[in-house]
């Protein structure tokens, strides 16, 4: 589902932000390093909810020193500026001033690491911001998202964006550096243990793409979920009346009322939504 993704020591690959394949399982040569990383490993693919699998990551992308986290994923991306927030899954560890102004001003649309994680794959040094302000690249409404983004002590750090066979499939990380923290010294973080780095993210978007989770007002009954499942299954409204031992109408108030808590415009969108969020068809944790 990911590309491999080429973050080797060297600090002059780790500031272009190329893509080059290469072994994605390779891990810091620090010995010492490897029990750890693969107990927290353990961790993650053994956790069945979202929100541990974030405590988990939260607490240890803060012991690389990057403290501050905002991941977003959506299986239904349309140009960014279209894409309807109620269809991404957002999680973050940042205070809920920053984000109400994030999201609510839109720089998640107009910020440069945002424009670089929508047409690349793999990991970004902030530091390219700087370069792009010093060679005049930024539009004016990335020089203002990057002037917020400094006001509110953001100003150092990665992104990592993966990548996945799907063109309407997108998730990306933005991994902010503790305050006080420099770029140089998130650079040189990373030249020690990008490989590790890199690997954990991987590993955490893959278990949470794989897990039911709920969008914000988005969540099912039991019952909406069973009929959801019947028309996946092929069912049509009368054969479902007669699973249920109810009336049509019934079924249909059910479909009517999983379309709206699922912002889907038509049965089959919300099946596909309900599919592509793991709601249906799950086995309960």
């Amino acid at each position: 589902m990911v590309h491999e993704i080429d973050v080797t020591a060297d600090s002059r690959d780790a500031h272009d932000c190329g893509q080059r394949p290469v072994r994605m399982l390779e891990i810091d040569s620090q010995a010492e390093a490897i029990p750890a990383i693969f107990d927290h490993v353990e961790k993650i693919l053994q956790s069945t909810s979202v929100d541990e699998i974030w405590a988990l990551h939260c607490a240890k992308m803060g012991q690389y020193g990057f403290d501050r986290l905002i991941y977003a994923f959506t299986r239904f991306l349309h140009r960014l500026e279209l894409t309807d927030l109620n269809d991404v899954l957002i999680l973050s560890n940042m205070s809920r001033s920053y984000l109400d102004q994030y999201f609510g001003n839109r720089y998640h649309i107009t910020g440069p690491m945002t424009r670089w994680a929508m047409a690349n794959t793999g990991a970004c040094s902030w530091r390219m911001i700087e370069e792009m302000a010093r060679r005049g690249e930024l539009s004016e409404e990335e020089r203002r998202t990057v002037a917020f983004n400094r006001s509110m002590g953001v100003s150092a750090g990665y992104s990592i964006s993966f990548g996945d066979i799907a063109s309407r499939f997108r998730g990306a990380i933005a991994l902010c550096a503790a305050p006080g923290l420099s770029q140089a010294e998130a650079d040189a973080t990373w030249q020690r243990h990008g490989r590790e780095i890199l690997m954990i993210n991987q590993i955490t978007h893959l278990r949470i793409i794989n897990l039911p989770y709920v969008l914000e007002n988005q969540s099912l009954t039991p019952r909406q979920r069973e009929v959801l499942e019947l028309i996946a299954d092929g069912r049509s409204n009368s054969e479902i009346a007669a699973i249920l031992g109810v009336i049509p109408a019934t079924v249909e108030k059910h479909l009517r009322l999983a379309r709206e808590a699922l912002s889907a415009d038509s049965t089959t969108q919300a099946v596909l939504k309900a599919l592509f969020n793991n709601l249906i068809f799950r086995n309960e944790m």
